[in-house]
């Protein structure tokens, strides 16, 4: 048997250490399927954050809530009012005069971390979520 030569031992080492590193990334991060579960949970919070504001501004305009999702003024942001996996529109539900409530359905349960999507922090678990509002003046 012939000994191995330097290059093939050097290039038996990159492949051992490139297969390591991405074994460990695949560990660290999960899957790619996995990310983009997470990615879709971040976009459904976005939205609510998106149809939040766009009530605030409806009950600005209006001095009411609107009677549904499809009745608040977001002809530009009309892409929000859907979730982006399935196409179905979120819920919305008017709980008082200037309290109503978002929902959607999530992948997975909120990670646990620093402050996250923005001004506020929405905090789910996996499954149908809701998040409990109050009108703010957009104003100020």
């Amino acid at each position: 048997m012939k000994p191995l030569s330097p290059h093939t031992v050097f290039v038996a080492i990159i492949v051992l250490v490139v297969g390591a590193a991405v074994t460990a990334g695949l560990i660290l991060v999960g899957p790619p399927s996995e990310a983009r579960l997470e990615r879709l949970d971040a976009r459904r919070v976005e939205d609510l954050q998106r149809l939040s504001r766009l009530i605030d501004v409806h009950w600005a305009k209006h001095g009411r809530l609107p009677a549904s999702l499809d009745k608040v003024d977001a002809e530009p942001h009309a892409d929000v009012i859907k979730d982006p996996a399935t196409g179905q529109p979120y819920e919305f539900r008017a709980t008082g005069e200037k309290r109503y409530e978002l929902c959607a359905m999530f992948n997975r349960e909120t990670s646990p971390g620093p402050y996250q999507y923005g001004e506020e922090f929405w905090e789910h678990g996996a499954g149908r979520g809701c998040f409990s509002r109050e009108v703010r003046d957009p104003r100020g």
